[in-house]
């Protein structure tokens, strides 16, 4: 079994791991803080959007309560 084989064979370990990291580094390099703050950004944006979605049911529960009790 040649070396080359052994590398794409079961998990990754931590050698593999450290080459990936070195060629995205490379690849990357001058991009990868700009690429992080807009991964931050959309991450925090999709929570935001995710609570707003969850809060929605309950404003509008509390807004029917209280239609009905005006009704009374």
């Amino acid at each position: 079994m040649s070396p080359l084989f052994a590398l794409f064979t079961g998990a990754p370990g931590l050698p593999e791991l450290l080459i990936i990291a070195v060629i995205v580094l490379v690849l990357f390099g001058k991009r990868l803080p700009s690429v992080m703050r807009s991964l931050g950004t959309s991450i925090t944006e999709f929570k935001k959007g995710i609570n707003d979605v969850s809060e929605e049911p309950t404003k509008s529960e509390e807004s029917a309560h209280s239609e009905s009790r005006s009704d009374a």
